[in-house]
């Protein structure tokens, strides 16, 4: 690992290493996809409650991975649209769609910044993102200026997302070790994934970026959006550090101080 200014090549890099992953998560006990085509539930129950009815609605998931977490609102009555880099992480959800029945869901290959190009110009109900998405992008501002451009009016979009605070703790979960305002690209040259396996490809550089909740919570007010809430977790979904005990999520013991694991915001268009 090493802290640099962006590389040039940052997409590229990152591209062929979420290509890499595709056949190691569509395996992957973690993802499940036999039990998601059998009907088990892709979306968490904070989503579904802060997001609520999506029936009849046209629904935008940015940076979709496989697909997984689309299709999940499709099965809850949306007409959605999700949009990638990766071009094989979008075939596997292309098939995905076929194998549930999802006949009207659209899956579209682009890089985040350029999906209004690339979507025509349409515009969304919801617009939904998050849980790992945010730190791959360097521009928070063009990413807030990208998203609030596809909602339409009388809409509204949703993130759901780590908590960057969490990224300040060591390797126990009991300690700050890291600066929370350090904004300088993270190269990491990694073979492993958050998935069981490791990706095979040589694809193994990432470049990662670390935004402040108020940064990223600023860069959608100055594109007009109306918040409606900022909500903070204290639990996150998989076992981050060590001390964390599965309850509803994996959040700290009893008497272990609290910090925030997860957040979600919910910010609309104006009709």
């Amino acid at each position: 690992m090493k802290k640099t200014s962006t590389p040039e090549d940052w997409l590229a890099t990152n591209r062929a290493n979420w290509d890499g992953r595709v056949p190691v998560h569509t395996a992957s006990e973690f993802y499940d996809i036999p039990g998601f085509v059998a009907g088990k539930e892709a979306l968490r129950a904070f989503e579904l409650a802060e997001v609520g009815d999506v029936t009849g609605k046209s629904l935008l998931h940015l940076q979709c991975h496989i697909g997984l977490d689309t299709l999940a609102w499709s099965r809850h009555g949306a007409t959605v649209t999700g949009l990638d880099f990766s071009a094989p992480a979008v075939e596997v959800a292309a098939d995905l769609a076929g194998r549930i029945g999802a006949d009207t869901a659209r899956f579209v290959v682009s890089d985040v910044y350029k999906a209004v190009e690339a979507l025509d110009g349409q515009r969304f109900d919801i617009v939904y993102t998050g849980l790992g998405a945010l730190c791959w992008l360097p521009d928070i501002a063009g990413w807030a200026r990208t998203a609030a451009s596809l909602v339409a009016p009388g809409g509204f979009l949703y993130l759901a997302e780590f908590h960057p605070f969490g990224d300040t703790l060591a390797d126990d979960g009991r300690t700050v070790e890291y600066d929370y305002f350090n904004r300088a690209a993270t190269v990491w040259d990694d073979p492993s994934t958050y998935t069981e396996g490791e990706v095979t490809s040589g694809a193994t550089m990432t470049v990662e970026w670390q935004h402040g909740v108020g940064e990223v919570l600023s860069a959608l007010v100055a594109e007009g959006l109306r918040v409606e809430f900022l909500h903070e977790h204290d639990f996150t979904l998989f076992p981050r550090f060590p001390v964390l005990e599965h309850d509803r999520g994996y959040r700290f013991p009893p008497g272990h101080p609290r910090v925030p694991l997860m957040y979600s915001i919910r910010a609309s268009k104006p009709a």
